[in-house]
């Protein structure tokens, strides 16, 4: 899938912190978007700003449809208004944190977490909230029986990150959604590595929260993010201000999207992130996994036959349990002196050290230094993968 290659030498494995390249249609549709229809949709009636409000609702569309698992008829079962726009997922992670938690409330995590969930859950236990991390199996599964013995008579929330941005593993959304529902929990999903990855059917995972970005998996701008909000959820606003509409109330609106939603959204931002979803809509999920995890099977097989070299977290390849994401280590080297070496000496950019995600390192022995974390995305290629495992074999000898 070299479509859309670059001009220079690299080697980009550093997809999970963003996809790299994005797609040429991506860039076309932000330039035509400032240059055809850049107005402010909501506050005036021309055909401008009318556009600029059909790309806001055409996408608020097709991110509900693929968070029902792409259902043709999910817009008529699901309110698409539920889904707000957000920078990001970590802010809409701290919306949920925030809208759904009042003093003396119990959340249950995980040690799997980025620190988008990490940072907002400790902060709120020093404001007067209780949380419990779950601690994962040895290769970063959650066991939901764990779960649900972490459950009090207060937990008011369960959130989850649906594959670890460190090692890759793909929680089992469907059976921690199981227990939540019959414990009456709301359950919140991070997935920022998932979306655009991954099927995710809210309604089957009795999910009440999904907070995604665009950037990565759904091949759209940095800025960009959101969070779709089952039809039974409850959370309260947590930022307050114009909407646009109704500029007479003295109150912020509770209807969707204005109760989650304040002030001007990032147009051009939801423009690109719109072609981004068409992108990947029209390459397939299915496709585009298939040839992560192909290259991810290669690049697996290949490091941990390296003398010296560790695979840290899961080696499972089973279909929807894996994100295309490899973290190793080897020895006699700090995990960011193997990055230098790729980068400079062999111009692979690769991501090192503990990934915003310290509680994960934590459990899998890698704390304080980390890893050295290699991504896959749909422009890479076998060449890359088979260079790669050259590199490290080279830098791997030089000290082993």
């Amino acid at each position: 899938m070299r479509e859309n290659a670059l001009e220079t030498e690299i080697i980009y494995l550093d997809n999970a912190a963003t996809t790299f390249p994005k797609p040429d249609v991506m860039h076309d549709t932000m330039h035509d978007f400032y240059k055809n229809y850049g107005v402010n949709p909501g506050r005036t009636g021309c055909d401008m700003a009318l556009k600029a409000e059909e790309w806001i609702r055409d996408l608020r569309q097709k991110m509900t449809s693929l968070f029902y698992c792409n259902l043709d008829d999910a817009c008529s079962k699901h309110d698409p208004n539920r889904l707000v726009f957000s920078a990001n997922a970590t802010q809409s992670l701290n919306m949920v944190l925030r809208g759904t938690l009042n003093e003396g409330d119990h959340v249950v995590t995980t040690l799997t977490e980025h620190n988008s969930v990490i940072r907002p859950v400790n902060h709120l236990v020093k404001m007067g909230r209780e949380a419990t991390y779950v601690e994962p199996d040895a290769e970063g599964y959650v066991d939901p029986e764990d779960i649900r013995r972490a459950i009090k008579k207060n937990t008011k929330l369960v959130i989850v990150n649906h594959a670890s941005n460190v090692i890759g593993v793909v929680q089992d959304l469907k059976s921690i959604g199981k227990v939540c529902k019959e414990e009456g929990v709301q359950f919140a999903v991070d997935t920022a590595q998932t979306a655009g990855v991954l099927p995710i059917d809210m309604d089957e995972c009795n999910i009440h929260f999904a907070a995604f970005t665009g950037h990565k998996g759904l091949f759209g701008p940095t800025g960009t993010g959101g969070l779709c909000v089952s039809d039974d959820a409850e959370i309260e606003s947590s930022v307050w201000g114009g909407t646009g509409v109704r500029s007479a109330v003295p109150y912020h609106l509770e209807e969707y999207p204005y109760r989650l939603e304040a002030g001007t959204l990032n147009l051009a931002g939801i423009a690109g992130l719109t072609a981004g979803v068409d992108w990947i809509l029209g390459k397939g999920l299915t496709k585009i996994y298939g040839h992560e995890i192909e290259l991810l099977t290669l690049l697996q097989d290949g490091i941990k036959s390296i003398k010296g070299v560790r695979i840290n977290g899961s080696e499972n390849l089973e279909h929807g349990r894996r994100v295309a994401v490899l973290s190793f280590t080897i020895d006699n080297y700090d995990a960011s002196d193997v990055g230098t070496f790729l980068d400079v000496e062999y111009n692979i950019l690769s991501r090192t050290g503990l990934h915003c995600a310290p509680l994960i390192h934590e459990h899998i022995g890698t704390a304080p230094r980390g890893t050295v974390r290699l991504s896959c995305g749909p422009f890479n290629t076998r060449e890359d993968i088979e260079t790669t495992i050259k590199a490290v074999t080279e830098i791997a000898a030089i000290r082993n």
